[in-house]
C-alpha cells in the first residue's frame, strides 16, 4: 500500500448524480489524503473545470443523459490536459461499446468496483502520467476544407449504394454535380463564425440553385434530393469523427449546428430551383 502522505495536494473532481456513489468515492479518497471536490451536475462540474485546477477527474458516464461523462472528459482534456481522467460506467461491455472514449479517458472503470482499490489506482496513474503532448488542433472548417475530395468520394460511394439513387445511370462527374462547390460554400459559412440560427436566415447559394436545375435535367425526384442531402450530412460527420484527434472541440457544437443549418439551407434552395424548372417545363 502506498503511503497516505503521497496524496497531499492532489485535487480530485468527482462527478456523479448518485449520492451514495459520490459520497463513497469522496470518503475513500479523503481517507487516503486526497483533496476531493464533489459535483452532482454536469453544469457545476464544467464551471469548476474552467475555474479551478485538478490532478484527477472521476466522472460517471450517464448523468442522466448519455455522453455527459464524455463531455466532462473532453472538457478536462482541453482545459487541463495533464490531469488523469477516469470514466465510471455500469455497463459490462463498455470497453468495446465506448472504445472511442479511450482516446480521451485514461481508464474506464466498470461498476461495481472495489472502491478500496481506487486510491492506489490513482497513485499509480499520477506517478506514471506524462505531460500532455502539445498538438495542433484544427477548426471544423479547416478539416472540411482539406477533406473536400475525400468527402465527395465517400458521398459518391454511399450514393451508388443507395437503392433509390442508383436507379439513375450517371457517371461520377454528373452524379456529384455541384457537390464540391456546395462543400466550399459550407466552409465559407463556417469561417464566418457562429451566428444565430433563426430558420429565416438563408445564405444565398448560386451553387445550390444550379444544383437543383441540374438534378431536374438528370431526372431526380424531390425524394432523391432529400436522400442525397442526408447522405452528405452523414459523410461530413463521419469525416469529423475520422479527424477527431486533430479536432478543436471548443466550437464543435455550434459548428455542428451550422453544418446542419447550412446543408438544410442548401437543400431548400436546391428544391426551390428544381420546382421552378419543373413548373416552367409543365407550362411549356
Amino acid at each position: 500500500m502506498i503511503a497516505t502522505g503521497s496524496a497531499s495536494r492532489r485535487r480530485v473532481l468527482v462527478v456523479d448524480d448518485d449520492d451514495q456513489v459520490r459520497e463513497l468515492v469522496t470518503l475513500t479518497l479523503e481517507k487516503r489524503g486526497f483533496e476531493v471536490v464533489a459535483a452532482s451536475k454536469v453544469t457545476e462540474a464544467l464551471k469548476r473545470i474552467t475555474t479551478e485546477s485538478f490532478d484527477v477527474l472521476i466522472t460517471d458516464l450517464h448523468m442522466p443523459n448519455p455522453g455527459d461523462g464524455f463531455t466532462l472528459i473532453t472538457a478536462m482534456r482541453h482545459s487541463q490536459p495533464d490531469a488523469v481522467t477516469l470514466l465510471l460506467s455500469a455497463y459490462p461491455d463498455v470497453q468495446s461499446a465506448m472504445a472511442a472514449i479511450l482516446l480521451e479517458a485514461d481508464q474506464i472503470i466498470v461498476k461495481p468496483f472495489d472502491m478500496g482499490k481506487l486510491p492506489d489506482l490513482l497513485h499509480e496513474r499520477l506517478l506514471t502520467r506524462r505531460p500532455a503532448a502539445i498538438s495542433r488542433k484544427d477548426k471544423v472548417a479547416e478539416i472540411l476544407r482539406r477533406s473536400i475530395d475525400r468527402i465527395v468520394a465517400g458521398w459518391l460511394v454511399r450514393s451508388k449504394q443507395s437503392e433509390e439513387l442508383s436507379t439513375l445511370s450517371l457517371g461520377d462527374g454528373p452524379r456529384t454535380g455541384h457537390l464540391p462547390k456546395l462543400l466550399e460554400d459550407l466552409v465559407v459559412r463556417l469561417n464566418e463564425g457562429p451566428k444565430p440560427i433563426t430558420g429565416r436566415d438563408v445564405c444565398n447559394s448560386l451553387s445550390a440553385k444550379a444544383h437543383g436545375e441540374l438534378r431536374y435535367e438528370q431526372g431526380y425526384t424531390p425524394a432523391m434530393l432529400v436522400q442525397e442531402s442526408r447522405i452528405l450530412q452523414v459523410t461530413i460527420f463521419e469525416t469529423l469523427q475520422t479527424n477527431r484527434d486533430s479536432l478543436d472541440f471548443s466550437l464543435l457544437l455550434p459548428d455542428v449546428m451550422t453544418i446542419a443549418d447550412e446543408v438544410d439551407s442548401q437543400l431548400t434552395q436546391t428544391m426551390d430551383s428544381y420546382m421552378k424548372v419543373m413548373n416552367r417545363s409543365s407550362v411549356a
